[in-house]
């Protein structure tokens, strides 16, 4: 009788046959399963409906150089850096390099740094290793070609890792494929007795591994995963691995690239800097340098001028932000520049711009992401750039005000924390809605609280409080409707 009832109404014009669609589409959608985690609006993964609202990429603010390149061993070619934290200790790791040649020769060495802030970095005095004559210097790793060319470290985070084997990395190139380290302590390093676990062979391509080639513990996934460089088609692509031990890898798998609207341009990628961001870690982030060979903005006078070596100021190159929630595919959900070269011609030669692996936090609502910068000059240096925590992209309302309704979602926690800011005219209100849509009692706009400021972890209130308990595990919706005002990320509480 129901079904004859919408059919005569539909017939008769009074029924728009789209919402009864729309319905159905709403009560067949499997709701999003996100327990406790931080959710950020770096791609659409929770958005359900957008009206008035966008999703926009903020930019980090240059900090200014924070390591100068200047030691002997180290010089105008150092690259493929990388910044740890482990506890209150900051570690940089980096190419040395002082003068031009093949990748993976002889003169490569890896340098260490520290810092108790990530601000300021000191260079510690080892006798590791005597290099031209000094020996005293910040060397971890040398005489050991071709692996001093891309070493990349990363901190183990797996449960019951020895003790011997907290840090890890790989390094390498096609004449050795990827080799692997560990280490007690990040500056003591050995050759695993395996040696090249990620063998050229096994990779389905030409040319490979002539990158910064990343790996990790992924927490989510409980196995550890590389991105590494392949090219297909001549270009510069990154591929994926994955081990339960470190040492067997499975076959690579080709990462792909999508937008909001569907596939996203194929560039040249440089380094990919794949890893979990450290306050949502089934989030990878991949801060990537973009290469665009033959792109030359220098004239030779300029490129004289600044003492760039003449290989190195033909092309170009910024950083992208990417991610990937552990597919085989990155969301490219801004695909515009990241960090763009600055002012001066020194910022616009090749290979210059390129983020260095991993993002830190360095105070109470700031993190840190660091950038190789004047590539092949007197003057090169690694640069700190800083964000607000979560602060890579955000749900934007201009003063005109918009809203935006997530998908069903299943939650675990009490209270719902949110990473916002608004201006004074501006604020943001949450409904808790059903599965299909409907407010609940208690939970609507009209009894939410505005939230006005700027804060990093601010509870979301109702009138009759905060407590979301009764919700937990049942599927629902939020809906926020927001004026003047970004949101940066969403945590369920316990």
């Amino acid at each position: 009788m129901k079904q004859l009832m919408v059919t005569l109404l539909v017939l008769v014009g009074f029924l728009d046959l789209s919402l009864i669609w729309a319905g159905e589409k709403k009560q067949e959608e499997t709701p999003l399963e996100i327990g406790d985690h931080r959710e950020l609006f770096v791609d659409d993964y929770l958005i359900g409906s957008l009206k008035g609202a966008e999703l926009r990429l903020h930019h980090p603010v240059d900090e200014g150089p924070v390591l100068k390149f200047d030691k002997p061993w180290e010089g105008l070619f150092c690259g493929y850096s990388t910044i740890i934290k482990d506890g209150d200790v900051y570690r940089a790791y980096y190419r040395g390099r002082p003068t031009a040649g093949a990748d993976g020769d002889v003169g490569e060495v890896y340098c260490y740094a520290e810092s108790k802030d990530g601000v300021n970095w000191t260079k510690p005095e080892f006798t590791l290793f005597e290099k031209q004559g000094h020996k005293k210097n910040n060397i971890i790793l040398a005489d050991a070609a071709p692996m001093t060319h891309n070493f990349s470290p990363f901190l183990d985070t797996r449960p019951g890792v020895p003790a011997a084997e907290k840090y890890k990395a790989l390094g390498g190139t096609m004449n050795s494929g990827l080799v692997a380290f560990t280490s007690p302590d990040g500056i003591h390093w050995k050759q695993h007795p395996a040696g090249s676990v990620i063998p050229t062979k096994m990779v389905p391509y030409k040319y490979m591994f002539d990158s910064q080639n990343v790996a990790f513990w992924s927490p989510v996934e409980k196995k550890y995963l590389s991105y590494f460089r392949v090219f297909k088609d001549k270009i510069r692509r990154i591929a994926r691995s994955e081990s339960d031990d470190f040492i067997h890898w499975s076959a690579p798998v080709l990462m792909e690239y999508t937008t909001l609207d569907g596939e996203a341009p194929i560039e040249h990628l440089y380094t990919n800097q794949t890893h979990p961001y450290f306050r949502s870690p089934h989030i990878y982030l991949a801060i990537a340098a973009r290469f665009m060979p033959g792109r030359q903005v220098l004239t030779d006078e300029q490129a004289k001028e600044i003492g760039v070596h003449p290989r190195y100021f033909k092309d170009t190159s910024d950083a992208i932000l990417m991610t990937t929630r552990g597919d085989d595919t990155y969301q490219r959900t801004f695909l515009s520049g990241y960090i763009a070269g600055g002012i001066g011609a020194q910022n616009w030669v090749s290979r210059t711009n390129y983020p260095a692996l991993n993002v830190v936090q360095t105070g109470p609502a700031e993190m840190s992401v660091y950038v190789n910068q004047d590539y092949a000059q007197p003057t090169s240096h690694l640069r700190r750039y800083s964000l607000r925590l979560d602060g890579f992209a955000s749900l934007r309302a201009d003063y005109a005000g918009g809203e935006m309704v997530t998908k069903p979602l299943v939650f675990d926690g009490s209270e719902l924390s949110i990473n916002f800011s608004t201006s004074a005219a501006g604020g943001i209100k949450v409904e808790i809605q059903d599965e299909q849509g409907q407010p609940i009692p208690g939970f609507t706009l009209a009894d939410c609280r505005e939230q006005i400021g700027n804060e990093v972890d601010r509870v979301v209130s109702w009138k009759q409080g905060s407590d979301l308990k009764s919700l937990s595990g049942k599927p629902v919706r939020l809906k926020f409707v927001m004026k003047d005002a970004d949101l940066y990320s969403l945590q369920f509480q316990k």
